[in-house]
């Protein structure tokens, strides 16, 4: 059979604005690395985007990226929810286009996907992950923040607000997710948990924006949202009883199961 007819098994989601630097490499380095058959859905908010015209001058050679244009609204949650309506595979995987290097987590993560697991998150803060590069403020941050739900909440992530998730298109729609920001991810961890569902963790290596220019990170509006998710997430962990009620599969001990 030959490989175009092969049935897609994993939606790469990648939300954008104006990463034309970045989407160039990105495609380029999913083609060398994933060897699972794959589209990659690129989600852009505005028609103006400088990302648009670099996806369709490659699209010749790379014929399994797609250009999602988000009509929801504009922001990542939507452009998220946007990509999750066209995926064509059952899972679904966030990726963040400015950091490479969790492609090599990708085979791991699918692994423990194809093992049962609804939804499998990387860590950058435990197993062997890490963080490296970008605003010392948001690192210390993230750090500090996922540290603390962890050990106050039972969460058995350890870190829930990473972006990078894969999760099955189903799970997505069940948890019904309210956040419109890049909370979105935290949102889903959590409530992937109080679900009771078959969770899993891979180590990730991330270097944020090696390429492409500065971020937009802005720490106020940032940590208002992961703040208002932070203290939901305890209080229905905790205060409502419903402190680590899933394990989390990861590599290893998939490995002896």
């Amino acid at each position: 059979m030959e490989k175009k007819d092969q049935k897609i098994q994993l939606s790469v989601l990648m939300p954008v604005r104006n990463e034309a630097v970045n989407v160039a490499i990105m495609l380029k380095i999913f083609r060398a690395v994933l060897e699972i058959e794959h589209e990659i859905l690129i989600v852009y908010d505005y028609p103006d985007d400088d990302t648009i015209p670099v996806v369709e001058r490659m699209q010749p050679d790379f014929p399994t990226a797609r250009l999602i244009h988000n009509t929801l609204g504009p922001g990542p949650a939507n452009a998220i929810r946007a990509g999750v309506e066209a995926a064509t595979a059952d899972i679904i995987m966030i990726f963040t286009v400015d950091d490479t290097e969790p492609v090599f987590a990708i085979p791991a993560a699918v692994s423990l996907m194809r093992q049962g697991c609804d939804l499998v998150s990387g860590t950058r803060y435990a197993h062997g992950g890490r963080r490296l590069g970008g605003s010392l403020i948001q690192k210390i941050l993230s750090m500090i923040g996922n540290r603390a739900f962890h050990l106050l909440s039972g969460s058995v992530f350890t870190d829930a607000t990473t972006g990078f998730k894969l999760f099955r298109k189903s799970t997505f729609y069940d948890l019904r997710l309210e956040a419109m920001s890049w909370a979105i991810v935290y949102e889903l961890a959590i409530k992937a948990q109080l679900a009771g569902l078959r969770l899993g963790e891979v180590p990730q290596v991330s270097i944020d924006r090696l390429h492409g220019g500065a971020s937009s990170f802005a720490v106020i509006p940032w940590l208002k949202e992961y703040a208002r998710w932070f203290f939901w997430g305890l209080r229905q962990h905790y205060l409502l009883g419903r402190r680590g009620t899933s394990e989390v599969l990861r590599p290893d001990s998939a490995a002896s199961a």
